[in-house]
């Protein structure tokens, strides 16, 4: 059955990225990580796309395997949901024990579900939860309209009540970008003004030109919140290079390169959701449920808005092998 449209909006998605790059064949990508065990819980992790957030995912996934002893198949869907879904029956095929999953879209969880649960294949979801989840063995997930708020709040302390205008780039249109912009936009006062709001597609080349041409239509523009801290990078030389460096922006990973803009002033916040704690949560909680532990369905990744002030604090972003 499709989601409702309410069941969507309380979908809880991570700051996951998204890619053009498209796949047609599920079976060309799949692989078995190197030294995995060949223990008794075979993990099938279906990744949604390439970006920092994906790479540093998997790795996660793939090293918290190994060292729980379970052998992991790896696939990529390039956010293509035609994609996701054969590389769900191939991991079928393979009678894994279960299947982690980081979708492309929240569209694409019906059919998702329904395939493991025919199947008889317990599914685990990464960045994203439905709100009823007897379906589902569980979920690591982050608050994506959380972050957004978060981002908005920093704008709203920094801005003290003077009349500014924001302009938002976004990721691809979908559950994690629509959930990111409407937690930033909702929590921003009257006195802040969205003047621009256009997709970036989570593609810096995309982003930059995004930029570039917000920035000469509004060239009084005073904060801009970006869905990624890899589009941010090219939003900042974009507006850098049109004389706009005092444009202020906030974003979301904290990521080492992020951080470090932080530092610089590059960037002025970003909200850290580790992508190393989600694929850490995951591998140890599908786990420990397949197992009948004590251990939470719904594991909520913790965020932090990192400035100057607590850049100490900000939590490890990707695994460093």
């Amino acid at each position: 059955m499709r989601l409702s449209v309410r069941s969507r909006r309380a979908l809880i998605a991570a700051a996951a990225g998204t890619t053009l790059v498209l796949s047609g064949c599920a079976k060309n990508d799949n692989t078995v990580s190197a030294g995995a065990s060949s223990g008794s819980v075979t993990i099938g992790f279906v990744n949604g796309a390439d970006t920092a957030f994906h790479t540093c995912l998997q790795k996660a996934v793939e090293e918290t395997a190994k060292s729980e002893g379970a052998k992991v198949y790896t696939a990529n869907s390039h956010q293509n949901a035609g994609t996701e879904l054969s590389n769900i029956e191939d991991m079928i095929s393979r009678n894994v024990s279960a299947l982690i999953v980081q979708t492309v879209n929240v569209d694409s969880l019906d059919g998702d579900i329904a395939k493991a649960k025919a199947s008889g294949i317990p599914i685990y979801l990464t960045s994203v939860a439905p709100n009823g989840a007897n379906d589902i063995l569980g979920a690591a997930v982050v608050d994506l309209q959380k972050v957004g708020a978060l981002d908005a709040d920093w704008v709203v302390k920094d801005a003290a009540g003077k009349n500014v205008k924001v302009g938002v780039i976004a990721g691809a249109p979908g559950a994690a970008s629509d959930l990111l912009v409407g937690g930033f936009t909702n929590e921003l006062p009257s006195t802040a003004k969205v003047v621009a709001n256009q997709p970036g597609m989570f593609n810096p080349v995309k982003a930059q030109e995004v930029a570039e041409n917000m920035i000469q239509a509004h060239p009084d523009l005073d904060y801009a919140f970006v869905a990624n801290e890899e589009m941010g990078f090219a939003v900042r030389k974009a507006f850098d290079a049109a004389g706009a460096k005092d444009v202020r922006i906030v974003t979301v990973n904290g990521t080492d390169e992020g951080l470090a803009a932080v530092k610089d002033g590059r960037f002025s916040a970003t909200v850290a959701n580790s992508a190393m704690v989600i694929g850490r949560t995951a591998v140890k909680s599908a786990i420990g449920l397949l197992g009948k532990e004590k251990v939470d369905k719904i594991a909520n990744i913790p965020l932090l808005l990192v400035t100057k002030d607590n850049l100490t604090k900000a939590p490890q972003y990707c695994p460093t092998s």
